[in-house]
């Protein structure tokens, strides 16, 4: 049995997950540059989580397949 449908599945989680993630960020009170820093530290946290998130949705496939072969073995 291939592996497409379980690919698909966390596909659907990995999105999920990105979309739940985005939901934390919030706008500045303000259009000064002070209100923007204010928020920096919370955006930060969300670029490097979906950073993370991006990497293991992208390398997920080939770890199903690496797996998948080493046990048909």
């Amino acid at each position: 049995m291939g592996t497409a449908r379980l690919e698909a599945f966390t596909d659907g989680v990995m999105a999920v997950i990105i979309t739940i993630m985005a939901f934390e960020l919030r706008p500045p009170d303000g259009g000064s540059l002070d209100a923007v820093s204010a928020q920096l530290p919370g955006l930060l946290v969300y670029v490097l989580s979906f950073a993370f998130v991006a990497i293991y949705w992208n390398n997920h496939p080939h770890l199903l397949r690496a797996q998948i072969g080493s046990a048909a073995r």
